[in-house]
């Protein structure tokens, strides 16, 4: 139902005919290496934005990262090592961090509030919710709706206000290309220590408990 919504929005916005013919919503059916290759180096921001502690970000938001893309996202996952590299200041970097989900968690968190005091908030879980995107069947979102209401253990509301300050930030930098560049470059430099060599190093050596060797090992194909 998640991709069912990201291509009922996609038929709105791609059809509107204000802003359709300069914004669109696709989504990447099967997504993988070679649509990775394509996408990757073509892309100006990354989006990392699972919420802190939850470790959904990996090696991908380094891909791009390498390809010259500057990160928006939350210190999770990856971002936080990119952060360490490339220095928070050359990310886009929002929204709540561990201790401050485990606070969260422990006062309760209350979705509701979020959408009573913001309402470009309240609107659009309004509009999905009244059918806005799916006007023949105005009840096909209802359970996401729900979920995100009143059962996200992501609190994706908590982050929403901070992440919306953080592309504004995105937009103003973007209309200065030299700035924009400068950040790109920190990016790219500060990114050779997720080389795959180094990577497989460090496995070898911490996890896998090898060193490296000299010895030839013969071909699978050796007749010796």
């Amino acid at each position: 139902m998640i991709i069912k919504l990201i291509t009922s929005i996609g038929d709105i916005v791609n059809n509107d005919p204000v802003v359709g013919d300069r914004l669109k919503v696709i989504f990447l059916e099967n997504y993988r290496v070679t649509l990775a290759e394509k996408v990757i180096p073509a892309a100006d921001l990354s989006e990392q934005i699972s919420t802190a502690g939850t470790e959904a970000s990996g090696t991908g938001n380094m891909k791009f990262m390498l390809n010259g893309a500057l990160t928006i996202g939350t210190m999770d996952g990856a971002n936080v090592e990119m952060a360490e590299e490339a220095g928070e200041e050359n990310l886009f970097i929002f929204g709540m961090r561990v201790e401050d989900v485990e606070a969260l968690d422990k006062k309760g968190y209350d979705a509701i509030s979020y959408y009573n005091r913001i309402p470009e908030l309240k609107q659009a879980m309004d509009q999905i919710s009244a059918g806005f995107f799916s006007p023949s069947q105005p009840d096909l979102f209802k359970d996401l709706v729900n979920m995100l209401m009143h059962h996200d253990r992501f609190k994706v509301f908590a982050d929403y206000e901070d992440y919306i300050k953080c592309q504004e930030k995105v937009s103003a930098l973007y209309k200065n290309p030299k700035e924009w560049t400068k950040k790109v470059i920190y990016n790219i430099a500060g990114c050779g220590k997720f080389s795959s060599d180094r990577t497989i190093s460090q496995y070898a050596r911490e996890i896998w408990g090898m060193e490296p060797s000299l010895e030839k090992i013969a071909a699978p194909d050796d007749p010796r």
